[in-house]
């Protein structure tokens, strides 16, 4: 194997639980093309680490004990959407990609997945090609639509979560909506709360 010159992939990893964090991270480490730059056991100032890191590819618990990995994706993704967001779940396939199209993630995977799967998936968001399939990504769309519909919201409240569905960064929904991102991000963050919390 030739020698790098430097890290293709650099990655920043978010779980609360140290024995998952650190299994992942030992996982990644031991592949020559991935460095890991970061990692944090809680929400509270990861989006800013991220970006201030410049890791290319987050790989995010979904649930934590103060936020969830879709809320980090989401502040991420809002000022730098080159970053790839990858949610580690538990959750079954149809909720892990609602998950992951709500956080604008390029995929999701299982915990209990083989570490060459896991390694495979960070590699391949590293190099921008996204994980979720665009026929699967449709028929979650449709159910999400459908659950956006059932909400009693208002007018600005389901074309916000509209916009969400459909992909849009919380920057580019605050410029739609005329208001600022800090603002919006709020907003966007307590849409989704009332969205997942149907289930």
């Amino acid at each position: 194997m030739p020698p790098y010159a430097s890290p293709l992939v650099e990655v920043y990893l978010l779980d609360d639980h140290d024995i998952v964090r650190r299994g992942v991270r030992d996982l990644l480490v031991a592949a020559k093309d991935i460095h890991v730059v970061g990692e944090s056991s809680s929400t509270q100032g990861a989006a800013e680490a991220i970006l201030r890191l410049g890791a290319s590819v987050m790989v995010l618990d979904v649930n934590l004990p103060d936020g969830t990995g879709i809320e980090v994706c989401r502040q991420v993704r809002a000022v730098d959407p080159s970053v790839s967001g990858l949610l580690l779940t538990s959750m079954d396939e149809d909720e892990a990609l609602a998950a992951a199209i709500l956080a604008g993630a390029s995929g999701s995977i299982l915990k209990a997945s083989h570490g060459a799967d896991i390694i495979g998936a960070v590699r391949r968001l590293g190099t921008g090609r996204p994980m979720i399939d665009t026929a699967m990504a449709e028929r979650v769309r449709g159910q999400l639509t459908s659950r956006v519909c059932a909400l009693a919201l208002d007018d600005d409240e389901q074309q916000i979560l509209t916009d969400v569905v459909d992909g849009l960064t919380d920057s580019e929904i605050a410029r739609r909506q005329g208001t600022d991102l800090e603002q919006t991000s709020e907003t966007v963050a307590a849409m989704i709360g009332r969205l997942t919390s149907q289930n």
